[in-house]
């Protein structure tokens, strides 16, 4: 898993990393979806940086089935559309796919986040700069993430995506990062 070159992720490391899964029954349940919460644990950590900010995430948002409030106002401020300073209550689902995506990744480097939460106005003026964007952008409804790693390669990020069988994974390899979303589960390249 520490070699940039490998490309996906192994059935033994997955079935590893799902291994350290001890209390599932805690956690909560969103419309039957379990698969999001492998690779989670007891403890639900999430730690990230902003390039747009400078600013650095790092903090234990859930425990032992409880999630803390503070730590969850924390990243609402965290995921903001930092052109704007809007804030959302981002979703908690998402929060969830990105720690577990991380936590089978094996690696301690934060995540760079590129977008979290992005106002209507924000979403619609890159709209009219790249056709890339949704006009019904889960990153508006503050339920997607823009994410990369530099010890990680794009298929590795989308496979732990993927693995968590609980949302949207996007590839954007010519921009080096991937998206994670907790839309319905589909994937798809940029």
């Amino acid at each position: 898993m520490n070699s940039r070159n490998n490309a996906t992720l192994t059935r033994r490391s997955l079935l590893g990393a799902f291994a350290g899964v001890s209390t599932v029954a805690a956690a909560p349940a969103y419309a039957g979806i379990f698969g999001f919460l492998k690779g989670a644990g007891d403890v639900r950590r999430l730690k990230m940086y902003s390039q747009r900010t400078g600013e650095m995430i790092d903090t234990i948002y859930w425990i032992e089935g409880e999630y803390i409030e503070e730590a969850l106002g924390e990243i609402n401020w965290f995921m903001r559309d930092w052109r704007t300073s809007e804030t959302i209550n981002y979703d908690i689902r998402n929060i969830d796919i990105m720690a577990a995506s991380h936590r089978l990744l094996e690696t301690s480097e934060p995540y760079m986040m590129l977008s979290g939460y992005r106002s209507a106005k924000t979403n619609a003026m890159l709209r009219r700069n790249s056709r890339g964007v949704a006009k019904q952008s889960y990153h508006v409804k503050g339920m997607a993430a823009d994410l990369k790693l530099r010890s990680r390669t794009v298929n590795q990020m989308a496979a732990a995506g993927l693995a968590c069988n609980s949302g949207g994974v996007g590839k954007y390899r010519r921009s080096n990062f991937v998206h994670m979303d907790c839309g319905p589960v589909r994937t798809w390249k940029g």
